[in-house]
């Protein structure tokens, strides 16, 4: 996983910082009139030698209790589901990994995201 992007219902986009490698998927929409509310992230624990991936894919859970799950990789284990945002999710923060070139590169290793407060 690279960089995540949110679509806004009134067109607006939040987007993380992003790795260099991959291609945006197609977005996920929560069912008409509700919105993000939760989080999972599925990571890969680092390993000491081969191919580290880091961060590999997330899901969320809409107010009206859909889940959406993005088309990441199966490396890793999704985390237990976040403190659910009242108000919906409005901003974020991710954990890039810079190119390095040999021996590994993971791009994204982690997210934070924030809770609207109005």
């Amino acid at each position: 996983m690279n960089g995540i992007r949110l679509h806004c219902s009134r067109g607006h986009k939040v987007e993380s910082e992003s790795g260099r490698w991959g291609a945006w998927s197609e977005p996920l929409w929560c069912p008409h009139g509700s919105f993000l509310v939760a989080f999972s992230l599925r990571v890969e624990a680092p390993k000491t030698l081969g191919d580290n991936t880091g961060a590999n894919n997330v899901r969320f859970r809409c107010s009206d209790g859909k889940e959406l799950e993005g088309p990441g990789l199966a490396w890793g284990d999704f985390g237990s589901w976040s403190e659910p945002c009242p108000k919906g999710i409005c901003g974020l923060q991710t954990k890039i990994q810079r190119p390095r070139g040999l021996p590994d590169d993971t791009a994204m290793n982690d997210v934070r995201f924030f809770c609207c407060s109005s």
